[in-house]
């Protein structure tokens, strides 16, 4: 392996990359063809929540184990650079549907399964949140486990934490056709199948910095600590215009019902991008079939930026020690025809 290792793309999965080979003491140069976050990665939403611990697999393990892991991943990116990635483990609030109690019982029996004690889910009729949805059971499951970020912030952070310790980010240019670290979204897709998936969001003036995330039909809502509310975010398949429309429009109508507090606050900015889904629905992590010193970091689709820590370790992992724990489910496959 070169002295110097190459990474493409400076979205979550190509930034985090970077940072953790940085931060074990490799020279990188991060190459980002347009500028950081310009893709899926610059959004609003920033979400670090779980699976649901039903069905368990190796999927849902990984992304546990980041997110157990994140408060100290993003303590000591905010450390290097001096930029606040916008990191809180704040919890998640969910209305629960009529009937749907039993179904609730069995989810949080399987949290006590496989999550930390701490973390563990519980139903409540009395939720303690500034920011509370309509519940039409008069229940909710609460959550100690889901997290914060900002993912504008996030980027901001990485990008000043790589350069702090020596780390070359190139912004405005292509990565050459060389070995590399390829994290470069739904584009660098094609070889393995998938597609990429767009979705919107909307940033609302609002300042509940401290309360719980929300969940409910499908709508996410995330206070910020700059005195924002994220609202996102649509699921549009087989659209790849960045404009946003009339979709966005009903997800912040559908969000100001299901949350009555976010009634009067105004937008104040709105987004479309493009998010990486894997033909595997899993994120693509390992060598490049067929492309010696080739990698890939990729797919991250709507869990990138809770996974990414996790994927940029197994990758530095296998990369600079050989040592493999990247589950079989994640490594790139070449497309029939790739």
């Amino acid at each position: 392996m070169a002295s110097e290792i190459t990474v493409a793309g400076g979205g979550i999965f190509g930034l985090a990359c970077a940072w953790e080979l940085t931060r074990r003491g490799r020279k990188v140069r991060l190459f980002e063809a347009d500028r950081i976050g310009a893709g899926a990665s610059g959004g609003h939403v920033g979400a670090l929540a779980p699976h649901a611990p039903e069905n368990w697999n190796d999927k849902k393990q990984v992304q546990l184990d980041a997110l157990v892991a994140a408060t100290d991943w993003w303590a000591e990116v905010g450390a290097a650079g001096g930029v606040d990635p916008g990191y809180a483990r704040t919890g998640r609030i969910q209305p629960v549907a009529p009937g749907a109690e039993a179904r609730m019982a069995e989810r949080i029996r399987a949290a006590r399964a496989h999550w930390p004690q701490w973390a563990g889910m519980e139903l409540t009729e009395r939720p303690q949140a500034a920011l509370v949805p309509v519940s039409p059971s008069g229940l909710w499951l609460v959550d100690r486990l889901t997290a914060r970020i900002s993912p504008r912030r996030a980027g901001a952070a990485l990008a000043a934490a790589i350069r702090a310790q020596g780390g070359e980010i190139v912004e405005g240019q292509a990565a050459p056709d060389a070995p590399a670290i390829w994290a470069t979204g739904a584009a660098g897709l094609a070889p393995f199948g998938g597609n990429g998936v767009k979705g919107q969001s909307a940033l609302l003036a609002l300042d509940m910095a401290d309360a719980p995330q929300v969940f409910a039909d499908g709508i996410h809502v995330i206070p910020h600590a700059d005195g924002t509310v994220a609202i996102g975010s649509t699921t549009e398949r087989d659209v790849l215009d960045r404009r946003t429309d009339e979709q966005l429009e009903a997800v912040i109508d559908k969000a100001r019902v299901l949350c009555p507090a976010l009634a009067d606050a105004p937008v104040i900015d709105r987004w479309a991008g493009i998010r990486p889904r894997a033909r595997s629905r899993a994120p693509l992590v390992g060598p490049w079939p067929g492309r010696p010193g080739h990698y890939v970091a990729n797919g991250g689709f709507k869990i990138g930026l809770a996974m990414a820590p996790a994927i940029a370790a197994m990758l530095a992992d296998l990369m600079l020690e050989g040592r493999d724990r990247i589950p079989p489910g994640f490594w790139p496959k070449l497309r029939a025809g790739g």
